[in-house]
């Protein structure tokens, strides 16, 4: 088993890497979010990529990912009847590993089914098989979930806050207004997370 790569990038396109170790070029496919950081990398000379070799009875694929957290992700993705390791790197390319475990906890199914190729039965079976899994390993707290979704300023931040006064917890509150525009009013929030609470 190749627990991890460490070499040079001397070849990437959308979902692929390739590390020279030794002479030898290892394709790796991958995220979008790992081409990103390895390629930040590469200027300081060798990347490092964790793999995770899959086997099938046609072929051998080799996945790699800039740190374990999102090849940990991944295994959990792919554990889930139905979810590939294509669909799992979909996934993976426009979402972090932290914000998979958000979803899954608040079951946000929603933000999941942005990604290409990812239906409403498919998230919703991710969120159903994954919850009790990710509760465990990754001990979400009501911060963890609140500072998940602030991502386009202060009128996330006070809606959440006006939310959780009425008596809804984080991990609800979250994931009633994940969906939301990022240029909506603190009031517009609110009454599209009241919308999704009712």
């Amino acid at each position: 088993m190749i627990y991890s790569l460490n070499g040079k990038l001397t070849y990437w396109e959308a979902g692929l890497a390739v590390i020279e170790c030794a002479g030898v070029g290892y394709a790796c496919r991958t995220t979008m979010n790992t081409l990103a950081k390895i390629r930040e990398q590469r200027e300081s000379g060798e990347v490092k990529l964790y793999t995770y070799l899959h086997v099938t009875e046609n072929s051998l694929d080799l996945f790699g990912f800039a740190d374990n957290a999102e090849l940990s992700a991944f295994k959990q993705l792919i554990s889930v009847s139905g979810v590939g390791p294509k669909a799992a790197l979909s996934i993976l390319s426009d979402i972090t590993p932290s914000k998979l475990a958000l979803c899954v906890a608040s079951e946000d199914y929603k933000t999941l089914t942005k990604s290409p190729g990812i239906g409403s039965k498919i998230a919703q079976r991710i969120v159903l098989e994954l919850k009790d899994k990710v509760a465990k390993e990754q001990k979400l707290s009501a911060k963890d979930l609140q500072s998940a979704v602030i991502t386009t300023g202060d009128n996330f931040s006070e809606a959440m806050t006006a939310l959780q006064t009425l008596g809804f917890n984080p991990a609800q509150c979250g994931a009633a207004i994940s969906g939301a525009d990022p240029a909506s009013s603190v009031e517009d929030l609110i009454k599209y997370g009241l919308k999704n609470l009712a």
